[in-house]
């Protein structure tokens, strides 16, 4: 057999007789190319804020503001005052609770208004009339709706009552103890409504009003004779509720 000789490998000789070797990764990826640097993206993040931006909260503010400018204008120039109202009269025909909790009652009760405004016409809803003992709602009724003209004072008469109303057993209990006070029933009258101001030509939206007669006493009445209600030291209070969205004021 005849045995071959390989030749061994050998390193490429340059025209200086020097080996020549694999260039070198600074030779294969040059210097002068810039390092990657991320791209700022704020811009971009600020045009998208600007796109989802929601212009209702200002709006919002914005009416309020307009709606409050008008009116400390409407103040100034015409110095509306809040109507009065009193307790001019209180008659109890009836008032019994069955031994099945369940109440009936009948009330005449009289109140008087008063528009001290010399400019104003106050145009009412119709008024919801509660008159209450403690926490016990007692009797209901309504006063139709009317115009309250200029520095004008006006009666309002009406009966309010209870017919079989269902009352819970501690509600009951608390309204048959006040009843045999000797100092008699304490009563408290509420009066809710909205009401509108008019002066020419130009008309106020709707407010609610409020209210709340305190410092009534009443005996009960014996056989046929209504029993008057003691109302020389009721007072009441008028508030005025403004609705602004979900939330009364």
């Amino acid at each position: 057999m005849t045995d071959r000789v390989y030749p061994s490998a050998k390193p490429a000789v340059n025209g200086a007789g020097n080996p020549s070797f694999p260039a070198t990764k600074a030779q294969l990826y040059s210097n002068a190319r810039p390092a990657y640097r991320p791209q700022a993206r704020h811009r971009r993040s600020r045009c998208c804020s600007c796109c989802l931006w929601d212009p209702r909260p200002v709006a919002f503010l914005v009416l309020i503001l307009l709606v409050g400018l008008t009116g400390v204008a409407f103040y100034v120039i015409y110095r509306p005052q809040r109507p009065s109202f009193s307790v001019t009269s209180l008659k109890l025909s009836y008032l019994n609770v069955t031994s099945s909790s369940q109440l009936n009652s009948r009330f005449d009760l009289a109140v008087t208004a008063r528009n001290p405004n010399k400019k104003l016409v106050y145009v009412y809803n119709p008024i919801a009339i509660s008159i209450f003992s403690g926490d016990v709602d007692i009797g209901d009724g309504v006063i139709p709706s009317f115009v309250h003209g200029k520095k004008n004072t006006t009666l309002l008469k009406t009966r309010i009552g209870s017919d079989r109303k269902q009352l819970e057993s501690s509600e009951a209990s608390d309204l048959k103890a006040s009843m045999r006070s000797r100092n008699g029933l304490p009563l408290k009258v509420k009066l809710d409504t909205k009401v509108k101001a008019k002066v020419g030509g130009l008309k106020t939206p709707r407010i609610g009003v409020r209210v709340t007669c305190d410092g009534i006493r009443v005996t009960l009445p014996t056989k046929r004779t209504a029993a008057t209600a003691s109302t020389s030291k009721a007072k009441c209070k008028v508030d005025i509720r403004i609705k602004i969205w979900k939330w009364t004021f």
